[in-house]
């Protein structure tokens, strides 16, 4: 097969009988919440996040994200000087650590306590015949204040959610707008930009598959992050592999040093993407990109 014709494989969407495995995995999370005593009397809500709920996943490598989300209690970051009390702000009634152990119970409840790890993040959801691998994390809402001229001190849309590791600091995301972000340049490309981002992940895969080292410890968002970056004239050309030409080469320009990598930011539009307290470093992003130009063999 000719790279025009791999590319336009690789990025198909999973197919219909995995694709239904991965929407009996979120309802079992759904139930497994809603018949939960306490939780079910809780604000909270519970979605598909990532790679799963934008369509960017690929074949046999389909994992599904979930988010449980505490609506009612959020963490805040305020500016400079200012405290709860300054917003009419009170603390909430349950601790996030409290939280994230009665989702454990839950999940354990209904999954059974063998099929249910303990990550430092998230639950991992074991598959089966009738469900993929999941994971499971448990969040607050996330609001951040600032502000405004017109309206004075305001904060974010209160979509974003926050949660805490068992070891290490807050992390925050925004995954609503992430989704929407993805919705948006999938239009503006001509349909094209999930289909690089699968073709690239997969791609990757088949890189790491051959022990080639720039692919090592390459995470899928960052890779979808990256995509999202380059411009969207760079896409909807005459073949996939015009297109995908054009994607790892901006990419690799774009994560040069002293290049515009530090301004970059995630798919969410909001969240920097090469900064200190990401998993991941511009270095290493140009590395996979390099790798990947020279494992098609563009010229």
């Amino acid at each position: 097969m000719s790279w025009e014709d791999t590319f336009k494989t690789w990025g198909q969407p999973p197919k219909k009988t995995e694709q239904e495995k991965m929407e009996n995995t979120e309802s079992a999370i759904k139930k497994a919440i809603s018949n939960n005593v306490k939780l079910s009397t809780m604000d909270i809500s519970v979605f598909a996040q990532g790679s799963y709920k934008a369509r960017t996943n690929v074949r046999q490598d389909s994992d599904v994200d979930v988010c449980v989300c505490l609506n009612s209690t959020f963490f805040p970051r305020y500016p400079s000087g200012k405290t709860k009390e300054d917003f009419g702000n009170i603390d909430g009634s349950i601790s996030y650590s409290e939280f994230k152990n009665l989702v454990e119970g839950a999940l354990r409840n209904h999954f059974d306590t063998q099929n249910v790890t303990r990550g430092n993040k998230a639950f991992d959801i074991q598959a089966n015949t009738y469900r993929v691998n999941a994971d499971v994390l448990p969040a607050f809402a996330y609001k951040y204040y600032y502000y405004n001229a017109q309206y004075g001190w305001d904060h974010v849309d209160p979509t974003g959610v926050a949660f805490k590791p068992d070891v290490g600091e807050r992390i925050n995301n925004w995954p609503k707008q992430a989704y929407e972000n993805g919705v948006k340049k999938q239009k503006n490309t001509g349909e094209r930009f999930k289909k690089m981002v699968r073709i690239l992940k997969t791609i990757r895969n088949k890189m790491q598959e051959e022990g080639i080292q720039g692919a090592n410890d390459v995470p899928s968002f960052l890779i979808e992050s990256m995509v999202w970056n380059v411009p969207d004239d760079r896409f909807n050309k005459d073949t996939y592999y015009d297109d995908m030409k054009n994607v790892v080469a901006n990419c690799f320009n774009q994560t040069l040093n002293g290049g515009k990598c530090k301004y970059l930011k995630e798919a969410n539009g909001i969240k920097y993407l090469f900064r200190p307290a990401q998993p991941w470093t511009h270095e290493q992003a140009h590395s996979f990109f390099d790798a990947a130009w020279d494992y098609v063999g563009f010229e």
